[in-house]
């Protein structure tokens, strides 16, 4: 394996989550700054931290990509205990048109709710719980950040302020189990998915929203594309996130591109990292042409969601 010239303070070297496989070589290199202070700001979901990341590998075994070396279990986890995310907030009714796209396909696979209950693991301050639990599902939500869960639960919503693993749900509890963009940030993806996978009752159904490293859009971009960032700990292909769904057991219904809704205003706040200048001409025009506000559907291709389901006995 080819290994970094020298390790930062805190981080650790780590094998393929997937296979276990110590040979990997550097697809990007660390690019943080070597005075640079990790706090839990580079872990909103918000973060402006375009191409500011850890080495980024590719295990030779199997494809996998991910962060190595990578700060400890402990950083992570404490860093999305304190996470606080006003700019989420204010982009909440774009959040739910997203989240109100994403249950629609869903309930292709799992039908509708009447009543069955569903786990939205990393759930933030809990938009998705809310619009499933609109749709009759008796929707829960499981998620580290204190001021996330606080948030949820002022509004009403089931929330456990915890990891997936340390929630202590007893098993074969929940009929679907949900994971939007949030796979790519756990420490131990593959040990997530077995615990989703204990959890769910026999014929459940798990979604799992995620990056496609191999997708043309990140081919194209190269080392700009934009999905490169420190709180991002694994890159996963249709290919290595297929198999890693049934190396935790389950079967693998279908792999897709899916759309998400961005306000025009948040999506010049993205821009804005690449070129300032462009930003704010495009920002005094969406504001002349008032539709800085409206909400788009936006899909190139690089995020997709895969639908598998617990075998059932």
């Amino acid at each position: 394996m080819s290994r970094p010239s020298e390790l930062r303070s805190g981080d650790e070297l780590v094998r393929c989550n997937l296979c276990g496989c110590n040979n990997a070589i550097e697809l990007f290199p660390d690019t943080r700054l070597a005075s640079q202070d990790d706090t839990w700001e580079a872990f909103r979901c918000t973060s402006p931290g375009y191409g500011v990341h850890a080495r980024i590998v590719r295990c030779q075994c199997c494809g996998l990509a991910y962060s190595n070396p990578r700060p400890s279990q402990s950083h992570i986890e404490a860093n999305y205990t304190d996470v606080e995310d006003p700019l989420y907030l204010r982009e909440r009714e774009a959040r739910e048109a997203t989240f109100e796209h994403h249950l629609r396909h869903l309930e292709r696979y799992t039908g509708p709710a009447q009543g069955r209950r569903l786990l939205d693991v990393g759930a933030y301050i809990g938009v998705f719980v809310e619009v499933a639990g609109r749709h009759d599902w008796d929707a829960w939500g499981v998620e580290p950040s204190r001021w996330g869960v606080e948030y949820a639960q002022q509004r009403g919503l089931n929330m456990i302020p915890a990891t997936l693993r340390s929630s202590g749900l007893p098993p074969e509890s929940f009929d679907v189990i949900t994971m939007w963009d949030v796979i790519e940030h756990v420490y131990d993806p593959m040990a997530d998915l077995r615990c989703a996978f204990e959890l769910l009752q026999p014929g459940g159904w798990l979604a799992v929203h995620t990056m496609d490293l191999d997708s043309l859009f990140a081919k194209l971009m190269g080392r700009r594309w934009p999905w490169l960032m420190e709180m991002h700990i694994y890159y996963f292909t249709r290919k290595t996130l297929r198999r890693m769904l049934e190396e935790a057991g389950f079967e693998v219904m279908r792999v897709k591109p899916e759309a998400r809704y961005l306000r025009i205003k948040y999506l010049i706040t993205r821009l804005r990292p690449y070129s300032s200048r462009l930003a704010d001409w495009v920002e005094k025009l969406a504001s002349l042409l008032r539709i800085d506000r409206w909400a788009l559907p936006v899909n190139f291709g690089d995020l997709v969601t895969a639908y598998a389901r617990k075998p059932s006995p």
